[in-house]
């Protein structure tokens, strides 16, 4: 899909298939810093913001600012940091499905280098703290598209979140962002995972942990195309590999291919996977083919590493002006 097809294709976005987006909502506290410490010593920081962030809630604000509907899943709890995120939801016109009150949502620390790399230093709060009995209140329709993360799939209430999902009919589908805690991942947990067959979104750190893993090789490199076939015969599961500059890889057993990235000038990269999700569970779920919501997937995150931030997900209009440019 070209470019200019993209933007004709943009006001098409409407939910035929209903979303749910289980995860965090939690506090980034974001700040420069020129390099990353060592032991024992002491850097200054300066200061870019104090956002609201957690994979699952940068994806339902991209889904909502796209137009589209999702059943928002959030732990909200209660203290100094849920306040701020249920403040700033509202004025987002965004709605929790959940209210706790186990304690307070978890805050990071993401540390910007001068290239735009970040680092997290994260504390857990209620979005790690899951119940069954919540998760089955929560009212999924058939056809559904659920998303999950991989921080929540392996914190301590992972267990919990697995089960659930083995529970839930096959007319629901499973789309999983693994992000770099795949490692912390037990092998009969992933098992469990894949038998599912979801589709999975990877980056490139990511999917070079799974090629080492699958070979017994550290030193093994990756070969994005062999990647995706080796996967699918393995699991039969659909996979996208964003490999940075280069644009995305995908195969879902029936089609598979390159989609070309938009280049950008990158501020920071927080956020540039959960926006990559929330625009392919957008086309997804308006019914775009794989391909074509990949491509959203690409345009969405492209303005988002161009913009401070990790809630900036781009409104239709502001996508469209975005994208005016190539």
């Amino acid at each position: 899909m070209t470019t200019t097809e993209l933007i004709s294709k943009l006001p098409s976005l409407a939910n035929r298939r209903p979303v749910c987006v289980v995860g965090a909502a939690v506090i980034d506290v974001i700040a420069d810093a020129y390099s990353l410490p060592h032991r024992g010593s002491d850097i200054e920081l300066h200061q870019q913001g104090v956002n609201i962030g957690g994979c699952a809630l940068n994806i339902a604000i991209a889904l909502h600012r796209l137009g589209m509907e999702s059943l928002n899943a959030l732990p909200m709890g209660q203290g100094i940091w849920a306040d701020i995120i249920r403040k700033t939801l509202a004025e987002n016109g965004i709605v929790s499905a959940i209210e706790t009150d186990k304690g307070d949502n978890g805050w990071c620390l993401a540390l910007v280098e001068p290239d735009g790399e970040r680092t997290f230093l994260s504390i857990s709060g209620v979005e790690n703290q899951w119940d069954r009995q919540t998760l089955d209140s929560l009212s999924l329709q058939p056809n559904t598209l659920v998303y999950l993360s991989g921080y929540q799939l392996s914190s301590s209430g992972g267990e919990v979140l697995i089960s659930w999902m083995e529970s839930l009919p096959q007319s629901i589908e499973i789309f999983i962002d693994f992000g770099p805690r795949i490692s912390d991942l037990s092998a009969a947990q992933l098992s469990r995972l894949m038998a599912r067959r979801p589709i999975v979104s990877l980056n490139r750190q990511e999917a070079e942990y799974i090629v080492s893993t699958l070979s017994g090789s550290p030193d093994a490199k990756l070969n994005t195309e062999m990647l995706a076939e080796d996967w699918f015969q393995r699991y039969a599961s659909p996979l996208i590999i964003r490999v940075d500059k280069e644009g995305a890889y995908y195969h879902d057993g029936l089609t598979s291919g390159w989609v070309a990235p938009f280049s950008a000038t990158v501020v920071d990269t927080i956020g540039a996977g959960d926006s990559h999700a929330g625009g392919v569970l957008a086309g997804l779920a308006s019914g775009w083919p794989l391909a074509d919501a990949v491509t959203l997937g690409n345009a969405v995150a492209s303005y988002v590493v161009s913009h401070r931030g990790g809630d900036c997900a781009p409104y239709q209009r502001q996508l469209i002006g975005y994208l005016a440019q190539y």
